[in-house]
């Protein structure tokens, strides 16, 4: 197999790592599957640690990537809510997947 074969091959999976691999990615995620729509400070809590700065960046980049959905209400004042898109729903099977492998296997060194 070729560099350029391999790497098409494994650009799909490539993509999918690097959106949940993010810093925050997970954490954000994990929250989200747990509601169905969260106002920003209320997210902000439930991610332990997190800033504004990047809570709002990661925010924008898993809006731009499809994940996420931002849902402004014409109130006063202004509520916003933020809810996974179904592109970030079909994450979560993946998700679990990933920590039932980690609880699995998390401490055990590589077999051979």
């Amino acid at each position: 197999m070729t560099e350029e074969e391999l790497n098409k091959a494994i650009a799909p999976a490539r993509y999918t790592l690097n959106i949940l691999a993010g810093k925050w990615n997970l954490k954000i995620l994990a929250v989200l599957c747990s509601y169905n729509d969260i106002r920003y400070n209320e997210l902000k809590r439930k991610v332990y640690g997190i800033t504004g700065t990047m809570l709002n960046q990661s925010l924008k980049e898993l809006i731009e990537n499809g994940i996420v959905q931002r849902v402004q209400y014409n109130e006063v004042p202004s509520r916003v809510e933020y809810s996974l898109t179904r592109t970030g729903l079909e994450l979560i099977p993946i998700y679990e997947q990933l920590v039932l492998w980690g609880e699995n296997h998390l401490g055990r060194k590589c077999e051979h």
